[in-house]
């Protein structure tokens, strides 16, 4: 049914349009408590009738899959995607100041690829105003068993030199209302940005999150980094040997990929498996077995997901194929990976 739903209405809308109507649904079924458990009965379906919990983050979650940053960009979701069956959610990338993003059209599909471009650029509302919407959901009883993550990334108009400042402000916003970090360094959609993948460039900006993060949460926060697919594999393996180095709690590997011949901006989808795998295999070869590593990158089905479990992540996240196969799917594959 969704497919064709998806083949005939979504389709006809462009991308962003219809990424702005489903966040609409989700956000209302979320808000709304008989509607969040008629969502949860229906789709959701926690899988702990079919396995043991796992703990991520010091948490208890039923299934290794969480949705990836992009999708919920201002924590307006998260109580929504949670009764869909996402495992953990990850809000952002929020940025330290309002920005609008890159100019439309900036999120195009390619069907034929199950996969997604995007310029879209960090467009959000600022940590602020994330973090403020983070410890609304945090005063309920629901919000407070969510398993939450923020994203942060640097303001388009922050110059390099100010990057520390940058992330420190966000980290300090949002990092008492969450379970984890993610530094976003990756994205290709902000000029320079992956420029500060560099280890001696990304080194200060690691540690000043890691110790603002804590300070204003008065406890310790998970931090992890995020990296591209796009990396050569020395590269990657510097950024893992640095957040051993620094005692950060793991890596997010991958975002999306430059290498597509669609224009600029990110792939994401598909296309991006067989990287995605092997980039998390390098990471978990040199952090060792107590890091968290998140694997991310084309998930569509069980043996994805499984790929990266087998390579070494901790736990799995998806955004494409959430488009691409409908509102079941991550309860169907979050129970499908508990029951094995």
């Amino acid at each position: 049914m969704y497919d064709t739903l998806f083949r005939l209405g979504f389709t006809r809308l462009d991308a962003e349009q219809a990424h702005h109507l489903a966040g609409a649904l989700i956000r209302v079924a979320g808000a709304t408590p008989p509607l969040r458990g008629a969502v949860r009965a229906s789709f959701g379906r926690p899988a702990g009738a079919a396995g043991e919990p796992m703990t991520l983050f010091g948490r208890e979650v039923y299934g290794p899959l969480g949705v990836a940053a992009g999708f919920d960009k201002n924590a307006t979701m998260a109580a929504g995607l949670g009764a869909l069956g996402f495992a953990f959610v990850e809000i952002g990338t929020v940025t330290a100041r309002p920005q609008p993003g890159n100019e439309k059209p900036r999120l195009h599909r390619v069907i034929e690829r199950s996969a997604l471009v995007n310029r879209m650029g960090f467009n959000n509302a600022g940590a602020h105003a994330a973090a403020r919407r983070l410890a609304r959901l945090r005063r309920t009883p629901h919000g407070r068993r969510l398993v939450l993550g923020a994203n942060i990334g640097k303001t388009k108009l922050t110059p390099a030199s100010d990057a520390v400042a940058d992330y420190v402000t966000s980290a300090r916003a949002v990092a008492p209302h969450v379970d984890y970090l993610v530094v976003n360094v990756s994205s290709p959609n902000t000029p320079g940005l992956r420029d500060l993948q560099q280890t001696e460039a990304l080194r200060p900006i690691l540690a000043a999150v890691r110790d603002a993060a804590t300070a204003a949460a008065a406890r310790e926060v998970p931090v992890l980094v995020k990296i591209a697919p796009d990396l050569a594999d020395a590269d990657v393996d510097g950024v893992a040997h640095l957040a051993s180095e620094l005692g950060l709690a793991g890596v997010v590997a991958v975002n999306t990929t430059i290498a597509h011949e669609y224009g600029s901006g990110g792939l994401s989808g598909a296309p991006l498996v067989d990287r995605g795998v092997e980039v998390v295999r390098r990471v978990r070869r040199v952090l060792g077995d107590d890091a968290v590593v998140i694997g991310v990158g084309g998930i569509s089905t069980e043996n994805d997901a499984r790929r990266y479990l087998d390579a070494g992540a901790t736990a799995v996240q998806a955004y494409t194929a959430f488009i691409y196969r409908g509102p079941a799917w991550p309860g169907r594959l979050n129970r499908a990976l508990a029951r094995r």
